[in-house]
This record gives C-alpha cells, sequence and structure tokens, in this order.
C-alpha cells in the first residue's frame, strides 16, 4: 500500500547576485521525491508514526513523500530493501527495534555487523507495549492470565506481528517467567495479529499500545498490563507489569530513521534538521502522545549509540529466553 502526500509549493534561491551561497555546494537534497519504507503492513504502530512524519516532511521540504509498506520476515525485507538502495537521501527506512537491534541477534544470516548496513539519522519515539486479551475470556489481570493458562488442556496462544518483535519477545520473556508452555502465532503485522484476538481466534497478545489503543477503548480488547516502568496517563487503570509481579518486566519499542550507509554527511545533516523540526513541533507531540508514545529527538551520533545499546540488550534476552534463530 502506497500513500502519496502532494506536496506544497517551495522555492529554494540558490545565487544572489550571480554567486553561489556557500550551503550551495553542499548535496541539494531534497530536489525530487522522497521514500520512505514501513517493514510492515499498514495500520500498525511503525507505519501510523511513519505516515506522520511523512505528510510533515512534504510540508517542511516541498516535496512528495511516498510511504511504502514491504513486509515480511519481522521486518527485514523493507530493511534490506533500503540497505541496498541508493546512498543518495531519496530512500530511507523507518526503523524500529527489530529491524535495528534484535534481528541481528535472531536471523542467522545476521550480525551485529549488520548494523553497518545503515546510517543512524534521528530516533523519534519512544513506545510501551500492552498486554490485551479478549474480553469474552475470564480475565482480568494477569494473574488470572496465568491461572486460567495451568487450567487449559492445551497451551494458550499468543499473536505478534512476526517473529523477533519487541511484542514478540515480550511474550516469551513471559512465558520464560511463568513456565509455561505458550505457542506464539506470528503474522505479517499488528492488524491482522490484533483482529484474530479480537476474533478469539487467539488468546492474548503484547502489541504496540497505538495499534492497540482504539480496541481497547472500544472494548475490543481487554488491557491488563503495560510494560513500561510507570502507568501509561492514556491508561491510568492499567497496571504495569512490574506492580504486577514481574519486577524485570520493562520493555518497550521505539521508531527511528535510518538511511542506507554510505549516504553523504551533509545529506544527513540536511535530514536530520528537518526530522528534528518536526519531533519539536506542538503537533507531533501531541499526535504521538495521543497514541500513548513518547517524542524523542536523538541525533545521528546519540541514536548510533542507542542503537548499539539496544542490541547488547535484546541479545542478552533473546540468548536467555532461548529464542531459536531463525
Amino acid at each position: 500500500m502506497t500513500l502519496k502526500i502532494v506536496p506544497r509549493i517551495a522555492t529554494t534561491v540558490l545565487a544572489l547576485s550571480g554567486l553561489i551561497l556557500p550551503w550551495a555546494s553542499q548535496a541539494a537534497w531534497p530536489e525530487k521525491t522522497i521514500r520512505m519504507v514501513v517493514p510492515f503492513t499498514p495500520g500498525g504502530n511503525t507505519d501510523t508514526v511513519a505516515r506522520i512524519v511523512g505528510s510533515a516532511m512534504s510540508n517542511e521540504v516541498g516535496q512528495t513523500v511516498v510511504i511504502e509498506n514491504i513486509s515480511g520476515a519481522s521486518g527485514t525485507i523493507g530493511a534490506n530493501a533500503v540497505a541496498k538502495a541508493p546512498n543518495d537521501g531519496y530512500t530511507m527506512l523507518m526503523g524500529t527495534i527489530g529491524t535495528q537491534s534484535i534481528n541481528m541477534s535472531l536471523f542467522k544470516s545476521m550480525s551485529k555487523e549488520s548494523l553497518n548496513d545503515f546510517a543512524p539519522i534521528t530516533q523519534l519515539t519512544s513506545i510501551p507495549n500492552v498486554l490485551v486479551v479478549n474480553p469474552d475470556l475470564p480475565i482480568k489481570s494477569v494473574a488470572d492470565l496465568v491461572e486460567y493458562a495451568k487450567k487449559q488442556s492445551a497451551p494458550l496462544t499468543f499473536a505478534s506481528p512476526g517473529v523477533g518483535t519487541s511484542t514478540h519477545l515480550s511474550g516469551e520473556m513471559f512465558k520464560t517467567t511463568v513456565k509455561l508452555p505458550l505457542t506464539h502465532i506470528p503474522y505479517r503485522g499488528s492488524a491482522p495479529a490484533l483482529t484474530d484476538v479480537i476474533g478469539g481466534q487467539v488468546h492474548f497478545m503484547f502489541d504496540n499500545l497505538p495499534p492497540a489503543l482504539p480496541h481497547i477503548q472500544s472494548g475490543k480488547l481487554r488491557a491488563i498490563a503495560i510494560t513500561s516502568k510507570e502507568r501509561n496517563p492514556l491508561l491510568p487503570d492499567v497496571p504495569t507489569m512490574i506492580e504486577s509481579g514481574f519486577p524485570d518486566f520493562e520493555i518497550g519499542t521505539w521508531n527511528g530513521i535510518v538511511a542506507p550507509a554510505g549516504t553523504p554527511p551533509e545529506v544527513i545533516e540536511k535530514i536530520d534538521a528537518v526530522l528534528q523540526k518536526i519531533a519539536s513541533s506542538d503537533d507531533f507531540k501531541q499526535r504521538i502522545e495521543q497514541t500513548g508514545g513518547e517524542v524523542k529527538s536523538e541525533g545521528p551520533e546519540a541514536f548510533a549509540k542507542y542503537i548499539d545499546s539496544e542490541y547488547e540488550k535484546w541479545n542478552a534476552i533473546i540468548e536467555a529466553a532461548g529464542v531459536e534463530k531463525q
């Protein structure tokens, strides 16, 4: 699915009194349509953030921003498409904790060196996960979920947007902690996974808060815990996993823009400047906070360090949970 955002008219003045301005000697980004790849299906958290950012970027730079969903293999298909794209600043990835950190430890074909395929630009959001169940089940707390699972003759099932996502690993951590034979059901995105939890085909799911929130508010899903350190303002009555008896269960996800490795530093600097302006706007902050997320605005250097630390963190979690490499 592709969204084309119609740009506003923009005029760039390149010369004054016959002289080229100093900044004009740098790459003249942007001069054409920008492609922003979302490595998951439409309707999920990453897609939502990308469309907010894409619209704001189009308005800011005066060029069309095309949002392209390339899903599959826990985001690796879309991420690989960007890694192999021309490194000219016109193709970028709405990266996630999965594509930029987790997958490097999860897939046999990848390693920490795979991080070198991308040039980090800006982190934009930090988002908690929420544990939801079908409201028809007699489950109103994490303790209820554990007790219900123990009484069933067959293992309960939990959905995720794909193997290796933070929501999948939240389920694996839960499974390891409670020592129950829960069965993971991976999907090609958040939307189809939530649909099956709502329909009763799957028992429960840890999902990013933004895509789950409307279904919680409508009563189609019941939220029984959130994975942030503190309760979320949008769900003040929903306890944290820590409050529910899991002291080390603090997990979330994030989104940030990365480009193919080798993208010129001056282009990265320009993209970062645009994204920083977007992230600091009241409109962007309000729209992200309305979904339960938190705005971040880490630039290239800080974002690169954060990605590296996230790799180390999730590599340890994957090993401890005994998740089999794909």
